[in-house]
């Protein structure tokens, strides 16, 4: 696994150097130049959309267990930056999220379970999205060797999708329990526990539909505020496209980089998508690359203080943990201490009812 995304992320390098090459690097910094405070709003626009899908993390869950709005955030935030500057296939950071959940007090399979619910929201909204730019791309320009790519990508993802609801649902359940009752050894039994614990926190979460309507709602609402970032860099860059435009071309880029997931931070498939998707407007090459230059600038801006959120997330709990302790080992010296007295002191009450015995049995 490591060697084919070492493999992927060095063919990613190499064409987003060729485009560069291509279109030109003078160009394409000009570009970049004169999108000028717009680069800096891009930024602003993503730390909004990011704690934006904080909140519809945060409305999964039930009221009396739900965690805080700003644990759900900061550690939105924290999946966000593992999720686009490592390369962990864009899904290690949400591990990471619900393992943090669950040092918030959140119990493990819920935390779990909220994020695999969290996940299937997002990806539904993205396909729904996806499915609205496709449609004005056709109202648009008409067909197209770009709406039949994105055609044929919905045929195999519209079945992917399905396919992960199904996993999440009982048929999952007694696939995952039967893989384990087949190839797991008798140590591993307690595993079934846990995954117990987790498909009942998923059938609670999808049980509540209107907790679920929301965030679905919230998600979608998050995808528009991610075409801001395009309609305002282009804007700024002199090029008047309109929202109708800018949401087409965000709508498909993000569809590109969804299915580019396995290639770190999508490098080349968002450069080459973006091309194409602004050569339907008109827009040049060099101002696509310019512009993806400013989505990677907002990676960068919000995933670097992520990640270093992460860290400092991390070392707080190690040093909780050294705190805790000495803290433990007191009690249990203290429990010691105090069981002591007492069977020290069981003997002489029992010595003092056998001599009781025996004088009543002098007295009679």
């Amino acid at each position: 696994m490591k060697r084919l995304t070492t493999l992927a992320s060095i063919a990613g390098l190499c064409t987003v150097v060729g485009l560069f090459m291509s279109s030109g690097l003078e160009d394409v910094s000009a570009a970049v130049v004169s999108a000028g405070w717009g680069a800096a709003l891009v930024v602003v626009l993503r730390f909004a959309a990011v704690a934006w899908a904080g909140l519809g993390w945060h409305v999964v869950f039930p009221a009396a267990l739900a965690p805080k709005l700003a644990d759900c955030v900061s550690l939105r935030f924290v999946r966000e930056g593992i999720n686009t500057l490592l390369p962990v296939a864009t899904v290690g950071g949400d591990f990471v999220g619900a393992r943090l959940l669950t040092k918030r007090g959140v119990p493990g399979g819920l935390a779990g379970a909220s994020m695999f619910v969290d996940l299937m929201t997002q990806a539904l909204t993205q396909l729904l999205f996806t499915v609205l730019g496709l449609g004005l791309l056709l109202w648009i320009a008409g067909d197209g060797p770009v709406a039949r790519t994105v055609t044929a990508g919905l045929a195999v993802a519209v079945p992917a999708l399905f396919a992960f609801y199904l996993i999440q649902r009982r048929a999952g359940h007694r696939l995952v329990q039967g893989l384990l009752s087949r190839f797991a050894s008798g140590r591993e039994w307690r595993a079934l526990g846990a995954i117990d614990q987790l498909y009942e926190g998923l059938r609670r979460l999808y049980g509540h539909h209107g907790r679920v309507t929301a965030a679905v709602a919230i998600h979608f609402a998050g995808w528009i505020i991610g075409t801001l970032e395009v309609y305002v860099c282009l804007r700024f860059m002199g090029y008047p496209i309109d929202f109708t435009h800018a949401l087409v071309i965000e709508s498909l880029a993000q569809a590109v980089r969804g299915a580019a997931f396995a290639v770190p931070g999508a490098l080349g498939a968002q450069e080459g998508g973006l091309i194409a998707l602004c050569a339907v407007f008109g827009i040049p090459a060099e101002a696509a690359l310019a512009l993806s230059l400013v989505k990677r600038f907002a990676d960068l801006g919000v995933g670097v203080p992520s990640l270093l959120l992460w860290h400092r997330i991390e070392a707080r709990l190690g040093d909780e943990a050294e705190t805790s302790a000495p803290v433990r080992a007191e009690r249990a010296a203290a429990q010691t201490v105090t069981l002591g007295p007492f069977y020290s002191y069981a003997p002489p009450r029992m010595v003092a009812r056998l001599g009781e015995g025996e004088e009543l049995k002098k007295c009679a």
